[in-house]
């Protein structure tokens, strides 16, 4: 049975609001960061996650720390709560797992810059070359 669990976090940082989406499925921790502008509503989280929920891009999978699950004392629960209700920011392996995910982009946009600068450097050599064979023949 795969065992799931997730939270959403909004947090102010500097100029913006921004939500912080972590889930950890059997031990793996993947996270997603929404950027919104101004402070969100409930139901304006609400409706964004509902309506982008497939376009999501979440990090790479990081080995999640793990947490033996039993049952707690109602009390005990409740200010657990309350403790995780004041707490602001991020955890650090959600810190980290979007850390991997940047760095993910860079290395893909370094990849297609260098791809698409060969293909342009190849174009303006064959072009070169055509504009060669056209002198030559001497039209």
């Amino acid at each position: 049975m795969q065992k799931t669990q997730s939270t959403f976090t909004v947090v102010f940082d500097a100029p913006y609001w921004v939500g912080i989406y972590e889930r950890v499925i059997d031990g793996d921790l993947e996270v997603c960061k929404i950027t919104f502008g101004k402070e969100p509503k409930d139901y304006e989280v609400y409706a964004y996650l509902f309506e982008h929920w497939y376009t999501l891009s979440f990090s790479p999978q990081v080995q999640a720390t793990n947490h033996t699950s039993r049952k707690v004392n109602p009390k005990r629960m409740q200010r657990l709560v309350k403790k995780q209700m004041q707490e602001k920011g991020i955890t650090t392996k959600a810190q980290q797992a979007l850390k991997a995910q940047q760095e993910a982009q860079i290395q893909e946009k370094k990849h297609t810059k260098k791809v698409q600068k060969q293909e342009r450097k190849q174009q303006q050599f064959k072009l070169r070359q055509q504009k060669k064979k056209a002198k030559h023949r001497g039209h």
